[in-house]
């Protein structure tokens, strides 16, 4: 890894020949691997990504286990530290991602046969618990390692490797497991399925621009192709962008399919216009952000109770945003309790799809579940418009009483408050003290007649007779 550090995500890569060999071969000037020679030599590929294992890097994997889309989970446990509370988090994330998960027992050269073998008791226990309902497997030998492989995919086996990195015991087995797996997420591509690819990682390379990497979710993206848009940005609206080049694993390539990860050059665009979540769609898609969403979802764990109001980060794929709880179909919500909740976006709006998986969190209170229904936003409506609407309509029934006296005095009927609001003729001195007068009378609210310019802050309303009403919300 090119990294070790725990706060990253770090990627590499295994490559196999058509005869199952290792073909990674490390340069003996730089003492690193060729990510070209090995693409170049290798008939598969199979990309690690490493994600954190300490609890204060839980948001980190839990980005890493939704927004890169990986087709397998490798959990590995320490033999001598045996299974910890993070070990079962980590578990339970897969298991609620539909991830299928194979585990890694490590170390077994310096762990004492004692203690390895209540690890492996207590790990076949977990595995076997009425949550994971898991049928753990003991690899052992090469004919173990082609059962589990042909059945891996069915997600109820677990296969167990115990290895040494020291002594380089059992490591055979567990690389010819590696080559004999087969991808979860179609490859192929349809030509006449539009092409989306969502945003993980920004990139600003001096000399090249932007470069965003993420995964290609459906369709095929080529080079040069200008029908794509790329969004939502602050206003949920949708930009045209070109792509200047394509990068698939440190190699130049003219098109990516479904399921597979690349790095895009973009034309035209600055950094601090994109930003993570955000995704590359085909124009013919005519993709629409939202701020609410309807999602079903599972408490798998809560201290108290979750009711209306209740904020937590919500991650749908590569999208990571703290979101509140608007409505839901029960009173309050435990540990173990399912119900279909109305979310809303806290800072911007995003692009999700129908049927998506979420993982709902906040500290230790953790819940999962599938978008049931999107909301489209309306674009070109900003947020504070939405709060000077809000406002105009808590103002509803005092604007209604000064409809009333202003339909009298333009000659509805008669009283006292046709003096007040009577236009006149006369000089600008004249006209600024009656404006001012009148202003004082109805409140603080400037009531003025249909010749009147309104300001840009000001909310226009009218009533059954045709009058105006121009309310300035900066006196809310």
């Amino acid at each position: 890894m090119e990294s070790g550090r725990t706060s990253s995500v770090g990627n590499d890569i295994l490559g196999f020949d058509i005869s199952g060999n290792i073909v990674n071969r490390v340069d003996t000037h730089c003492a690193s691997l060729d990510w070209s020679a090995i693409c170049e030599s290798a008939s598969k590929v199979i990309t690690f990504i490493d994600l954190a294992g300490h609890e204060k890097y839980l948001k980190t994997t839990i980005f890493g286990m939704t927004g890169h889309v990986p087709d397998f989970g490798m959990l590995m446990i320490g033999a001598n530290a045996g299974i910890i509370g993070m070990t079962k988090e980590h578990l339970g994330l897969a298991l609620a991602l539909s991830v299928p998960v194979f585990v890694v027992v490590t170390k077994i050269d310096m762990c004492p046969p004692n203690v390895l073998s209540e690890t492996l008791k207590l790990l076949q226990k977990v595995l076997k618990s009425p949550g994971c309902r898991k049928i753990p497997v003991l690899v052992s030998n090469r004919d173990d390692v082609v059962v589990t492989a042909s059945n891996f995919t069915s997600q109820r086996v677990c296969p167990i490797f115990q290895v040494s990195n020291v002594t380089g015991e059992n490591l055979d087995l567990l690389k010819c497991f590696l080559n004999l797996l087969a991808p979860r997420m179609s490859q192929s591509g349809s030509n006449d399925e539009y092409a989306e690819f969502q945003i993980d990682d920004i990139y600003s390379v001096p000399g090249v621009g932007t470069v965003v990497s993420g995964t290609t979710m459906r369709g095929v993206i080529r080079l040069n192709d200008t029908d794509l848009l790329i969004g939502p940005d602050p206003l949920g609206q949708f930009s045209s962008i070109a792509v200047r080049s394509i990068h698939r694993k440190r190699m130049p390539v003219k098109e990516v399919r479904a399921g597979q990860t690349a790095s895009f050059a973009l034309k035209r665009i600055k950094r601090n216009q994109v930003r993570k979540g955000m995704v590359i769609v085909a124009s013919g898609m005519k993709p629409q952000a939202c701020w609410e969403f309807q999602g079903e979802i599972l408490v798998l764990h809560h201290p108290t109770t979750i009711c209306a109001r209740y904020q937590a980060m919500v991650h749908c794929g590569s999208v990571r945003q703290t979101a509140s709880i608007i409505t839901m179909d029960t009173e309050c919500l435990r540990t173990g309790d399912k119900a279909h909740v109305h979310f809303r976006f806290i800072k911007q709006p995003e692009y999700i799809r129908e049927g998506a998986r979420i993982v709902f969190r906040e500290g230790r209170t953790k819940a999962v579940g599938n978008v049931l229904k999107v909301f489209p936003h309306v674009v070109g409506v900003p947020q504070a418009h939405h709060r000077a609407a809000n406002k105009v309509t808590k103002m509803r029934p005092r604007q209604q009483h000064v409809h009333h006296h202003s339909n009298v005095a333009s000659g509805s009927g008669a009283g006292d408050s046709v003096e007040t609001v009577t236009p006149f003729s006369g000089n600008k001195e004249n006209q600024q003290r009656h404006r001012g007068r009148r202003s004082r009378r109805s409140g603080g609210h400037a009531v003025t007649s249909l010749s009147s310019k309104p300001t840009t802050s000001a909310v226009s309303t009218s009533d059954a007779t045709g009058s105006h009403v121009n309310v300035d919300t900066t006196h809310g």
